[in-house]
């Protein structure tokens, strides 16, 4: 496409024994440093695939002006928490490290997650500085604080999901009450949490909308900048449809317009 350049299966880090790969879209016309946006897919921890977020949002968003890249992340059966998040951290000092070559603000990153990458992006987001997320994936040193984070129907409270035998692979077998909170996106939801944007259906038999909803009123009630979108009657994967996709990538530049903006960042025709 001519108005935007993919780049596809770029190396950005290592996970465990296994490269972790991104691909990336770029505006093909901008002056000076865009935010960068890091997405990252869903799959209930047993799947990670990024193939459907270039066209499901990268395109769009690069055509916005912004610098995407779609991440992966070892999931369940290879690596148990904080596995996930330790690649997540180490992508998003890739791209801080490599901001000139990407064309990105390495201040304006916003880390975005659907279903359970966005409990990764969430917690990403709240705790920059925990060691134990840090891994060494890449890039020691380099700071993962992100300007901004969205979750699409995240896994905003794992409480439950993390005691679910099905689910031992990934938190263990009896994880202890200190262990699940660290993992729980919704126990960083303090004043120092950054800007916040939540999308999520209403008729969300996966992840029920509510917990988005109870995180969105902690945010709130201390004061972060959040807002919520709720779609009436959606399930898990309203965002397949096209006519959702834009409404969720419009909201995103909303969003980061408002309180991600760019330096002497254009777009141009």
């Amino acid at each position: 496409m001519s108005d935007v350049y993919i780049e596809q299966n770029v190396v950005v880090a290592k996970g465990g024994k296994r490269d972790v790969s991104v691909d990336i879209v770029r505006p093909a016309g901008t002056s000076g440093p865009v935010p960068g946006i890091l997405f990252l897919p869903g799959g209930g921890w047993n799947t990670a695939d990024r193939t459907p977020l270039t066209d499901r949002y990268g395109i769009s968003l690069a055509k916005h002006g912004y610098v995407f890249v779609a991440g992966e992340y070892r999931v369940m059966s290879e690596a148990p928490w904080p596995a996930q998040i330790q690649d997540v951290k180490a992508t998003i000092r890739w791209m801080r490290a490599n901001s000139g070559n990407l064309g990105i603000d390495p201040d304006l990153i916003v880390v975005a997650g659907k279903s359970a990458g966005g409990q990764i992006a969430l917690v990403a987001a709240g705790a920059p500085d925990v060691k134990e997320f840090d891994g060494n994936g890449g890039n020691p040193g380099v700071s993962s604080r992100v300007a901004g984070v969205v979750g699409v129907s995240p896994a905003s409270d794992i409480r439950s999901r993390a005691k679910n035998p099905d689910f031992e692979p990934m938190f263990g077998k009896n994880p202890t009450d200190e262990f699940v909170t660290a993992a729980n996106p919704v126990s960083y939801a303090g004043a120092d949490y950054p800007p916040t944007l939540f999308l999520h259906g209403t008729n969300d038999d996966r992840v029920h909308h509510s917990l988005t909803m109870a995180m969105y009123q902690k945010l709130e009630d201390v004061g972060v900048p959040v807002d919520l979108h709720l779609f009436a009657g959606q399930d898990h994967f309203f965002d397949r449809e096209a006519h959702f996709a834009k409404s969720v990538t419009d909201a995103m530049h909303l969003f980061i317009s408002r309180y991600v903006p760019a330096k002497e960042a254009v777009a141009t025709p």
